[in-house]
């Protein structure tokens, strides 16, 4: 049985700050305490190869049982830079919860709420764990500050690299600033991510777009290495009649605006309809119930098993009143000059395609409208065409709007280009810790590349760099 709520509980929930404060609570000492002594401290831990970071998470979690949440913080650091959104953001429930060897016949240790502990104990005491290294006269330019380049830019920092990062947005941390929804993350947790890589030395300078402002080849030329790490763009076209009309928006945007904006301005629909199947949807349904829309539905074209939305998310969703209607196919959106209906189509599941999932197919004579008045496009996001196409002067080679790197050095065909991060995952899922990784793989071999090394008491430079 659940604990009846208090009277402020129930009356931060009833305004709309209360409804998109942070979903998950922080431990208190002792609740971290109780929770860290559970954990096994497995010598395999399954944990840490789970973890694309590989954060020594029993260590960490030891640290915290012994009374060192200093230490704790730490450790997680030096495997991840951005520990701290990482801790609230992470689908644990997939990657170190899941693999945790308590799962079989107990509840899994909950990491997550862990290392946020630890985190939240780094940024209340304002600990700063790492500085600049020694300068080695070596230059870096990176062109994206979202979470790969941040990373890629901490981690050279530490070893002397001057670092510039280049990013066209007025604020750096890509997704993580703009795209995970506020209740989930305060913008205020990456800005402090952001602030402490520039503290390390980094010269972020913001408002600054490749090929707009500054040449790609004026980089290659200038600096000794180069890392893309642009993300990915805006949710494209659902190239169906009447999508250019008022009401319908991307999702991405419409999410960013709960970070930026205040709620009370966001304008939000009674009869909202969300097209798409992954936790972006999920996201801007729940967003749009919290804004105060009674009627909130996502149509997804495929069926439930094609979903790619974590399934607690789409649990976490339909508790929140959201409905899913699978087997949709949007079709047109109506109305005279703004949204009033959505009419589509019934699918049923044909053979697997390319990406694994069942072909959808249009139903014959099964068209019907979805009454709405607003309609967020949740689809994916637009790959970086333009960019692509410059790249592909220097060598750089692209996979269906992806750039090919080698997954061992994130290096590109071109010795001085690295990517990471969205702009590189043709395969595999786009998280926050992944790009992270993306960006200390890079980072490494960025520094194997350029750092002298000693052959036979001589410090030797592999050609072609300064």
């Amino acid at each position: 049985m659940k604990p009846e709520k208090t009277t402020r509980q129930q009356a931060d929930e009833s305004s709309i700050e209360g409804r998109f404060k942070e979903l998950n609570l922080p431990f208190n000492d002792r609740e971290a305490l109780l929770e860290s002594n559970r954990c096994l401290y497995c010598y395999d831990a399954p944990c840490i190869v789970a973890c694309p970071t590989h954060i020594d998470i029993p260590t960490f979690i030891r640290k915290i049982s012994s009374g060192n949440v200093k230490g704790s913080a730490k450790t997680i650091l030096e495997s991840n830079l951005l520990g701290a959104t990482c801790s609230r953001v992470c689908p644990v429930q997939e990657l170190c919860e899941g693999a945790c060897v308590l799962n079989e016949d107990h509840k899994p240790i909950n990491i997550g709420r862990l290392q946020r502990h630890a985190m939240d104990f780094a940024d209340k005491n304002k600990l700063n764990f790492f500085q600049r290294g020694n300068p080695n006269g070596l230059r870096v330019a990176i062109v994206g500050a979202g979470p790969a380049g941040l990373s890629c830019a901490g981690e050279l920092a530490k070893l002397g690299f001057e670092v510039i990062c280049f990013e066209k947005r007025p604020l750096s941390g890509g997704l993580d600033t703009y795209g995970i929804v506020v209740f989930r993350e305060p913008v205020e947790i990456s800005l402090k991510e952001v602030q402490m890589i520039e503290e390390l030395g980094v010269d972020m300078r913001n408002g600054v777009e490749i090929g707009k402002d500054l040449l790609l080849s004026d980089l290659v030329e200038d600096y000794d290495a180069v890392l893309i790490s642009i993300g990915l763009g805006k949710v494209p076209n659902l190239s169906i009649a009447g999508e250019d009309k008022e009401g319908v928006f991307d999702g991405l945007e419409f999410i960013e605006q709960t970070k930026v904006k205040d709620l009370k301005t966001i304008k939000c629909g009674s009869k909202v309809v969300v097209i798409g199947g992954g936790n972006t949807a999920i996201d801007c349904a729940t967003i749009a119930r919290r804004l105060g829309a009674p009627d909130v539905t996502i149509v997804y074209r495929r069926s439930q098993f094609e979903m790619p939305a974590y399934e607690f998310e789409c649990e976490f969703a339909l508790k929140e009143g959201v409905r899913i209607q699978f087997l949709t196919n949007p079709v047109e959106v109506e109305g005279k000059d703004k949204v009033e209906k959505l009419k589509c189509a019934r699918v049923e599941l044909g053979p697997p395609d390319l990406s694994g999932r069942r072909t959808p197919r249009v139903i014959a004579d099964s068209l019907f409208d979805i009454p709405c008045d607003m309609v967020i496009k949740a689809i994916g996001q637009e790959k970086p065409y333009d960019l692509l196409s410059e790249l592909k002067k220097f060598g750089v080679q692209e996979q269906n709007g992806y750039i090919v790197v080698d997954p061992k050095t994130n290096g590109t065909s071109n010795p001085k280009i690295f990517a990471a991060g969205d702009c590189i995952r043709h395969k595999g899922e786009a998280l926050t810790v992944v790009a992270v990784q993306d960006g200390k793989i890079a980072a490494a071999s960025i520094a194997k590349m350029l750092l002298p090394s000693k052959t036979n008491g001589k410090k030797t430079q592999p050609p072609g760099t300064r």
